[in-house]
């Protein structure tokens, strides 16, 4: 199998790594817009790199990975589905809906596989959390406490690119909900605070958030994020039923310290950030997207489901500016 890797920054030095170590595959080709950085990991690897995207798809290649710029996805995603090639994306598909539901569009008419990077859904403690609820463990599960904590904020230059804190943090803990809980979420009341450095402000976003969500069910949810935890990178997500809590990413590297007497220590070693914290789930999902390929697995995650979360930041956002709930069934682009 040889596989296209559309860009080689932190993630998808990650990705061709992985997949270059994999037993199933053959061979990368790697571009980059800076052509040196994909020349350099192609080196490293052992791989081929090649001068641009064009050469990707007239070179010959049984998938693509894409972890090029968000403002890119779209587009390559509709090429990739046009050339008749399955692809792996990061999130998001596009930073708005009406880009996101073209894309969408273009993978269903071709009938190609698009699966999303959506690591937690691989992460061995969402899963266990995702048992709990579906096994009857809990009883009738009623809270949900989900947070996202950044040890330390983004460039300056990269914030106006993000979509924001709703749309680029918390719509992993808005698409790990619906993952676990098995629910939809009906509507959300959503606020931020910007009173943080001013480069947050200047790109008018905000670097701390917090989110009211209702599930179909009657379950609460609550999500949180902050690009400004100093303590370290915190991940979690608490589920309260009748009959049982569980929690999700409490473990001695969780950057908390109790003020109780007889509570446990700090940690020694906090993560310090995503590519730490998820690592084995990165991996686990590139080579979940190698059997999708080889047609030995279901598409875990794929480009509906992107969509569903991107609908519940929108309404986070709607509800942001405009300081009220707001209703799913008021943002428009769901699927049937």
């Amino acid at each position: 199998m040889r596989i296209g890797v559309i860009g080689t920054g932190r993630i998808g030095t990650i990705h061709a790594n992985t997949l270059s170590r994999h037993h199933e595959v053959g061979s990368l080709i790697l571009t980059d817009v800076n052509p040196q950085r994909a020349q350099d990991l192609a080196h490293r690897l052992g791989e081929t790199a090649a001068p641009g995207t064009d050469e990707i798809f007239t070179w010959g290649v049984d998938a693509v990975v894409i972890t090029a710029a968000t403002s890119a996805h779209a587009d390559l995603i509709g090429r990739a589905a046009r050339s008749g090639l399955p692809v792996f994306c990061e999130k998001p598909i596009a930073l708005d809906l009406p880009g996101t539901l073209q894309a969408l569009a273009e993978v269903e008419k071709a009938g190609t596989v698009l699966q999303m990077g959506f690591q937690r859904r691989f992460d061995k403690g969402y899963a266990g959390a995702r048992e709990a609820v579906r096994s009857g463990r809990l009883g009738r599960l009623h809270t949900v406490r989900a947070l996202t904590s950044d040890q330390s904020p983004p460039p300056p230059e990269w914030l106006p690119l993000s979509g924001g804190l709703f749309r680029d943090t918390l719509i992993h803990d808005f698409d790990v909900l619906r993952w676990v809980t098995g629910r939809e979420v009906v509507d959300v009341y959503a606020t931020g605070s910007d009173a943080g450095p001013a480069m947050f402000r200047e790109a008018g976003d905000v670097d701390t958030a917090a989110a009211v969500l209702t599930l179909d069910d009657g379950t609460l949810a609550t999500a949180t994020a902050t690009r400004l935890n100093g303590a370290g990178y915190d991940v979690r997500m608490e589920l309260a039923g009748e009959r049982d809590t569980v929690v999700v990413g409490l473990d001695d590297r969780t950057p908390v310290a109790s003020t109780e007497p007889t509570g446990p220590p700090p940690a020694d070693k906090p993560w310090p950030g995503f590519l730490e914290r998820f690592g084995p789930a990165y991996e686990a999902e590139l080579c979940a997207f190698v059997d999708v390929v080889r047609g030995q697995l279901a598409n875990p995650c794929d480009g509906r489901e992107a969509l569903q979360a991107l609908r519940i930041a929108e309404a986070c956002e709607i509800s942001r500016h405009e300081r009220r709930p707001v209703a799913l069934a008021e943002v428009p682009g769901s699927l049937a």
